[in-house]
């Protein structure tokens, strides 16, 4: 079985192909052949490595996908692989709120992923395709879009006539929050890196779109929003555009954020989130719960998979290359056996 391996940390030249023995499923698993399996800056991070964060080496990557299930009843079930993993008896895994578990772990970061041909999994973290989907572009959904869920829906709470703005509006979690804020009847208002960038935001859903690469894009922003500002901000740059993000939002808004692909350490003018009233929430992926439901979206063409490019997994490598550079719009999508 060929995979891929982080044999250390570095740059994306340390990856290697590899070749192990097909897993052996346990007596609550069954082996799944993994159709396709989507590249997310998670896997960057993971490859890089982070200051103070021990990871397992070696380690596959890969954290989201799909596949086709090899072994047992649901032979020739082609599923949605689920990219988080808890033990299922926490009491937030009991309230529906598995991402919340303290042993809540991500594959391809805190234990092997998908970046291989085959895996073994129990089933519980399998959720069946809908007839008609494409196993090959819903590989881009799993995380992205269970992240913008748990941002916008658990957390930020979006009602419908609000405004949102979604920072870097054509990456994998930019893309799906613009349409689950359209979904939900949001006006949206999203940033991005190029006029073609700009361009496919709108084709999402964005109300609007502005360069990110403008000094001014706060004023911009503002201005979309009669200088009201917005409801709420889905942040996950970090320091690049923290201080812009804060200034556009309206009184008793939300700032949302999953991360900071720019770096961990912001500012913060106390002054001004008190007298504005605003509220700064943290949000990690979102419940497992919501899976058949965004699958169900994304069947009926309310949602749409953004795939920027399909490569083969031995071009592992390359498709770091083209992330970290900011050449992709949307995700790319790596086909195991090829």
């Amino acid at each position: 079985m060929q995979a891929v391996h982080i044999p250390r940390h570095g740059p994306p030249s340390v990856l290697s192909l590899v070749d192990l023995p097909v897993p052996e499923p346990a007596a609550n698993e069954v082996l799944v052949r993994v159709l396709a399996v989507s590249v997310n800056h998670l896997d960057l991070f993971s490859r890089a490595g982070l200051p103070g964060v021990t990871l397992p080496l070696p380690l596959i990557p890969g954290c989201d996908g799909t596949g086709e299930i090899a072994s047992g009843p649901r032979k020739g079930e082609r599923v949605l692989i689920q990219p988080g993993h808890t033990a299922g008896t926490s009491p937030h895994d009991f309230a529906g709120n598995d991402h919340l578990s303290d042993d809540y772990r991500i594959r391809g970061e805190h234990f092997d992923g998908l970046c291989r041909e085959l895996v073994a999994l129990e089933e519980r973290f399998l959720t069946p395709l809908p007839a008609g989907l494409d196993p090959i572009a819903t590989a881009a959904v799993p995380l992205v879009f269970l992240t913008a869920f748990g941002m916008l829906v658990t957390r930020a709470r979006v009602g419908k006539g609000e405004t949102v703005l979604v920072l870097g509006g054509t990456s994998g979690v930019g893309s799906a929050a613009i349409q689950i804020a359209r979904d939900l009847g949001a006006h949206v208002i999203a940033t991005a890196g190029t006029p073609e960038k700009c361009r496919l935001a709108r084709e999402l859903g964005a109300d609007e779109a502005v360069l990110h690469t403008d000094p001014d894009w706060p004023k911009a922003v503002r201005s979309w929003s009669r200088n009201r500002g917005v409801d709420v901000v889905v942040e996950h740059v970090g320091p690049a555009t923290w201080d812009g993000s804060m200034k556009c939002l309206a009184r008793n808004g939300r700032l949302v954020t999953c991360g900071g692909t720019t770096g961990p350490r912001v500012g913060l003018l106390l002054p001004h989130v008190f007298i504005k009233n605003l509220s700064i929430l943290g949000s990690t992926m979102g419940p497992r719960t919501a899976f058949p439901g965004i699958l169900e979206r994304l069947a009926s063409g309310a949602y749409r998979a953004v795939v920027d490019r399909v490569m083969p997994l031995s071009r592992v490598a390359e498709a770091h290359e083209l992330l970290e550079s900011r050449q992709v719009q949307g995700k790319i999508v790596l086909t195991p056996g090829s």
